[in-house]
């Protein structure tokens, strides 16, 4: 912390939010005055708004509570991690909720007008010429979710104090918009609306080299690889008469491959391996077994999600 160099501090009232120009390598610090208070968190690339934080992928990387030694990570086709979670007292944050909406306090509690995250963070993104449109689903911080055995998610309580934080490391330029969540009738803030306390320091060079490496892909694409990389202008869509489709990977082909089982092998296979859902079909069985041997070795989990700290490839 002594080796830091601190660039700016902000007071974030409630009912606001605060869009920060926030360079590779600077540290965003959001912290509790009060404690107990939900923040919801838009990321775009500085440089390309159509880059921006995707609670989908970085779900599916890291769970539904991404925490401290975890990635945000952009939206496909770019998917690459955005900022790094350095550092996390409280530990509980939530990319399953989407943000809050004056629609739902309408048609949930019957509030004409209410605060809420997406007019706030709308508001707070106009300094950057961004529209109601781009605001994106948030990083809930310091929100307390729970997936139950039957499906359904819901909102409990937290109990974080005065002084928590949560420290994001930027990994490249991005415009970085935190605000005070605006749900003061729902248990996301138990109930209440506080001040939040942002800060912006200089990452020292023993937190830059903290963060694990990633590997680099040709499938990480940019707007150079794009058929079309203009953003349209207009906002009726309309079909381009001269289009012709051109998909990758197709057509696709099948090879059929013959695997020899021995006796003991088909045993196991037939003991451990053979899924109702396949009845006497043994080709789409055993590729199953395959699959998903090869997922327990070398996936996370059966989402997809790689594993980051074993790629050991020189970050972007």
């Amino acid at each position: 912390m002594s080796d830091r160099k601190a660039v700016f501090e902000w007071i974030m009232q409630p009912g606001t939010g605060k869009a920060l120009e926030l360079r590779k390598g600077q540290i965003l610090r959001v912290e509790q005055i009060e404690g107990a208070q939900c923040v919801d968190f838009n990321c775009f690339n500085l440089h390309d708004y159509k880059e921006f934080m995707h609670c989908g992928r970085t779900r599916t990387v890291h769970g539904f509570n991404p925490s401290k030694g975890t990635f945000l990570w952009s939206a496909p086709p770019r998917e690459q991690a955005m900022m790094y979670i350095l550092e996390d007292t409280y530990g509980r944050n939530d990319v399953l909720f989407p943000r809050c909406s004056a629609y739902l306090y309408e048609s949930a509690y019957g509030f004409h007008q209410h605060t809420n995250c997406h007019d706030i963070q709308t508001e707070a993104q106009r300094e950057y010429g961004l529209t109601p449109d781009d605001v994106h689903d948030s990083f809930n911080m310091f929100m307390c979710t729970e997936v139950t055995l039957d499906g359904r998610a819901s909102i409990t309580r937290q109990v974080s104090k005065k002084g928590d934080y949560i420290e994001l490391l930027a990994l490249m330029d991005v415009l970085a918009v935190p605000n005070v969540c605006g749900a003061d009738v729902m248990r996301t803030s138990n109930f209440g609306l506080k001040p939040i306390k942002l800060e912006i320091f200089e990452a020292s060079e023993k937190e830059l080299a903290s963060v694990p490496k990633l590997p680099v892909l040709k499938s990480q694409r940019t707007p150079a690889d794009f058929r079309n990389a203009q953003i349209k202008s207009t906002r009726a869509l309309v079909a381009d008469r001269s289009y012709s489709a051109s998909f990758q990977n197709t057509p696709l082909v099948e090879e059929a491959i013959t695997i020899e089982l021995s006796p003991e092998e088909y045993a196991v296979f037939e003991r451990s391996a053979r899924a109702d859902i396949y009845g006497d079909d043994m080709p789409s069985a055993l590729r199953d077994f395959v699959f998903t041997w090869w997922e327990n070795k070398y996936l996370r989990a059966a989402s997809g999600a790689p594993r980051i700290e074993t790629v050991g490839v020189d970050q972007k």
